[in-house]
């Protein structure tokens, strides 16, 4: 008779991780720590339709962690934690088959950032006209995903607050006030205001208000935030990396970096620029623009202000 999750004598996913730690040498707080957290990736599993540890595949982790790497990038969840998740993944299954199991790594797999991470490479989606081009391609399905995508673009929004914008009211409040109110999302409940400074920002809104319809947020009536996350998001993601474009934190940056050449009038340092006395205080705007509430954040957006000095002989 086959066995399922490898012989661990249960049936339930969760349980199985637990199973499979007795396996091991470990103590046993370590024991429940590392169980504590395999169990969001067993609620993973389910939701995916994986059934048994021993269809579980590398590539089935790294999805896992990709999503991980995007709460990350949101502030929904630390670097630490996400990192955590997917470590205690690779040990429940290297218990589980004996050492077979070839661990995935968080960062270099997964992308989930380093503990201080400095940008060194220019964000996808900085050419705009190559995002709209990406956009254009993809099914009329992804609509609401899209306009995430275009928030984050042209708004530099969290992919949380831009899925619960109110589209037709920031239209109004973009052409009443000049910019617009992020309340609902936001980390640790900080409202701010985003300015409006270009026509692609207006076509923008506009796109986003006809997808939202009747509703006062792109989610869809029948959906909530995790499920639309868990699906069109994801979908949408997945679609765009197609096009070149690894993931929506990445449509930040490019906003950041696009708005530290108008404040400060040279390129972030990250594209070459040379950081003056004017781009620390652009920093600091753009910092506040994008919901964060340190300046030193922002080199994960625009590179660190020596790092065209670093690529000097």
């Amino acid at each position: 008779m086959v066995t399922r999750n490898l012989g661990l004598k249960t049936r339930d996913i969760k349980k199985a991780g637990e199973f499979s730690l007795k396996r091991g040498n470990l103590s046993f707080s370590s024991a429940a720590t590392i169980a504590d957290r395999w169990k969001p990736f067993a609620s993973y599993m389910a939701e995916n339709n994986i059934k048994d540890l021993k269809d579980l595949s590398r590539e089935d982790l790294i999805g896992y962690g990709v999503l991980l790497s995007d709460r990350v990038c949101d502030d929904e969840i630390s670097v630490p934690y996400a990192q955590n998740l997917v470590s205690a993944v690779n040990t429940v299954m290297k218990m589980a088959t004996l050492g077979a199991w070839h661990s995935v790594s968080p960062t270099l797999d997964c992308g989930i950032p380093e503990r201080s991470h400095i940008r060194t490479s220019p964000p996808d989606g900085l050419c705009r006209d190559a995002f709209y081009r990406a956009l254009n391609a993809l099914d009329d399905e992804f609509s609401e995903g899209k306009a995430v995508a275009i928030l984050a673009r042209e708004f530099g929004l969290r992919t949380k607050e831009a899925a619960l914008l109110d589209s037709k009211k920031a239209l109004e409040e973009a052409h009443d006030g000049g910019c617009v109110n992020i309340t609902r999302g936001t980390k640790g409940g900080r409202k701010r205001k985003v300015p409006v400074s270009s026509s692609s920002q207006i076509r923008a809104l506009e796109f986003c208000a006809f997808v939202q319809g009747q509703r006062n947020l792109l989610i869809p009536k029948d959906s909530n935030w995790e499920k639309f996350r868990g699906n069109q998001i994801r979908q949408m993601r997945e679609a765009l990396q197609k096009h070149g474009i690894s993931r929506l934190h990445e449509l930040r940056a490019a906003y950041a970096c696009e708005r530290y050449e108008q404040l400060s009038g040279v390129p972030a340092p990250v594209l070459g620029g040379i950081e003056t006395p004017l781009g620390h205080m652009a920093r600091i705007k753009v910092a506040i623009e994008l919901g964060h509430g340190r300046i030193d954040v922002t080199n994960s957006y625009l590179g660190g202000r020596n790092a065209d000095a670093r690529t000097q002989p």
